[in-house]
């Protein structure tokens, strides 16, 4: 199967034909990548002074940015230099909200807005521990925010003013990392769950599907053998460019590249058309028994 599908739209405002929205909603579901080649996120010339590496503080990887309460994680600058990435994040945001809202029409607005982030580190040469290397083939997972099985969809911007792609490896299909890890994993401990969201280490209730995906993630990680033999597609997206992809279905590593936008999106499956490809039906058929 082809992993990509290309999306033409040039603007974060362009309303869609339904046979476009039809096929995007379908390639989204059944673990396709949608490449926007036309699609970038325009900075002001303000907003030059934040491609600065160090921006960032050394114990994160990305600078997170929650939207409802116009707070920021993770950076390490002086005021002009918040304020600057808060309007830049606020700004690409809503545009990411209006676009993903216009492309997925049938999910009847019920995308729920997440974190927006900004990658301004090099990831060829970050350091990190092996479970928060991503440069490992993984699948989407959250410790400290289980998301008890709703989708993970993410939209990337390439915003390099340097002319850097950023490179991926895309490995196999859910269903196979699905099969090859879950026999693995055992059942969690009874009443972990609840001791864990009272110490405050969860921010919500980890269910066992949020069991089992923190499981695969890390499992998918701290395996060097299988990260050596699996096989896997290197893919390339340059600047200018922008990408949505379910993270929590589609194995991916990101290789190298520096200075990124994301979006977060979470969707019920309820809000699916083919709710059955989902990790959390694909997972549930598996254990034989409901996981949320």
């Amino acid at each position: 199967m082809d992993i990509f599908s290309i999306c033409t739209a040039a603007a974060w405002d362009i309303e869609f034909k339904q046979h476009e929205q039809e096929s995007a909603l379908s390639d989204l579901e059944s673990g396709k990548i949608i490449f926007c080649p036309q699609l970038s996120f325009n900075i002001e010339p303000s907003e030059r002074m934040l491609f600065i590496p160090y921006i960032i503080n050394k114990k994160t990887k990305n600078i997170s940015f929650n939207l409802k309460k116009n707070h920021l994680k993770g950076i390490k600058a002086d005021q002009k230099h918040q304020t600057c990435l808060k309007s830049m994040l606020v700004r690409f945001s809503k545009q990411a909200d209006c676009f993903m809202n216009s492309l997925f029409s049938q999910y009847n607005n019920s995308l729920i807005l997440g974190r927006t982030s900004y990658r301004p580190v090099q990831i060829r040469t970050r350091k990190s521990s092996a479970r928060k290397d991503d440069r490992r083939l993984h699948i989407d997972a959250f410790a400290a925010n289980p998301n008890q099985g709703h989708r993970i969809v993410r939209l990337f911007c390439n915003i390099n003013p340097y002319g850097e792609h950023r490179v991926w490896r895309i490995g196999e299909s859910f269903e196979e990392v699905a099969q090859r890890f879950f026999p693995k994993i055992n059942r969690p401990i009874p009443g972990s769950a609840k001791l864990l969201h009272w110490l405050g280490i969860t921010k919500s209730i980890r269910t066992h599907y949020d069991h089992i995906m923190l499981k695969i993630h890390d499992g998918m990680k701290l395996d060097q053998d299988y990260q050596k033999q699996v096989k896997y597609k290197e893919v390339s997206f340059p600047p200018d460019t922008s990408w949505i992809v379910s993270t929590d279905q589609v194995s991916h590593a990101a290789i190298s590249g520096q200075y990124l936008l994301e979006q977060t999106f979470h969707l019920p499956t309820t809000a699916m058309i083919n709710p059955s490809s989902a990790p959390l039906h694909i997972l549930e058929k598996l254990s034989g028994y409901c996981l949320t």
